[in-house]
């Protein structure tokens, strides 16, 4: 009795080792793909950035963004089809390093099934989580298409827009203030995940789609401020990136974002003091 008591820890010993090897094997394989294609999309990013460079100087000293604009010869659809595709690489490259915390979240939560079947979860929801935001980028288009129509059309709506860049970027810095916006990062960072349900392909869509409306409306200040500087900005595009990662990655969120909207509104006054004068 001695001896089967002593060797049961020996062999459950050996099953935990066996085990967790096998997980850090996993995770591994799944924290280089992530790395992977991270470092593609933004290689395309910043590729396609630099092949829309620059822009229409309008009136008031600002610059339209390319990304608004037809190419010549270049039909509606088609613009559109390139814009969306420029968006979902751009989006997978700036949300890729706050999304992977949460995907090995949810890895963990549907644990102990075939590697296969986790990484096929896995890919079905942060598909989920990247439609969401495609389909944010559906509705962006044709407001910014609208909006950059009507500015050439108009000299005095040309003079107002740096002005309301600056009312939109107090906005923006007033969103990150809010009790709203530190509940949205809560669940963004502690997004709940029914394990034995969530071992579905159906749930596991349900999921990413989730996690994209959170991030998403939690995102929204952020994204203005990206949208208002411009859109194909590698250095706008840079900064809210970081800023994303870390009011997401650190130990008090909510002080980061607070710190982020402060700077945000102390950037806006300085851009309307600069309009109206």
């Amino acid at each position: 009795m001695v001896g089967v008591g002593e060797g049961r820890p020996a062999v459950n010993s050996g099953a935990a080792a066996l085990d967790w090897r096998a997980s850090l094997k996993r995770e591994r394989t799944f924290l280089g793909i992530s790395a992977l294609l991270f470092l593609v999309s933004g290689w395309l990013t910043i590729d396609k950035c630099r092949s829309m460079a620059g822009g229409m100087p309008m009136l008031g000293g600002w610059t339209m963004s390319m990304a608004w604009m037809r190419m010549a010869g270049q039909t509606w659809l088609a613009a559109a089809t390139s814009f969306m595709g420029m968006w979902t690489v751009m989006m997978v490259a700036m949300m890729l390093p706050s999304l992977v915390p949460v995907l090995l979240c949810y890895r963990r939560a549907i644990r102990g099934q075939p590697d296969s079947t986790l990484g096929r979860l896995t890919t079905i929801a942060a598909a989920g989580y990247f439609f969401v935001w495609a389909i944010a980028g559906m509705v962006a288009y044709p407001i910014g298409v609208s909006l950059s129509a009507a500015e050439m059309r108009s000299l005095a709506l040309q003079r107002f827009v740096p002005l309301a860049t600056g009312i939109l970027l107090l906005l923006a810095g007033s969103i990150q203030l809010t009790p709203w916006k530190a509940r949205r990062l809560m669940r963004c960072r502690h997004a709940p995940v029914c394990a034995p349900a969530s071992r579905t392909t159906p749930a596991a869509w349900k999921h990413g789609l989730c996690l994209g409306m959170d991030c998403s409306l939690c995102c929204v200040g952020l994204m203005i401020v990206l949208i208002v500087t411009g859109v194909m900005s590698l250095p706008n595009m840079a900064v809210v990136t970081a800023a994303i990662t870390a009011e997401r990655l650190a130990c008090h969120p909510e002080r980061i974002a607070r710190v982020i909207g402060v700077v945000i509104i102390v950037s806006s006054l300085l851009v309307i003091t600069r309009a109206v004068g």
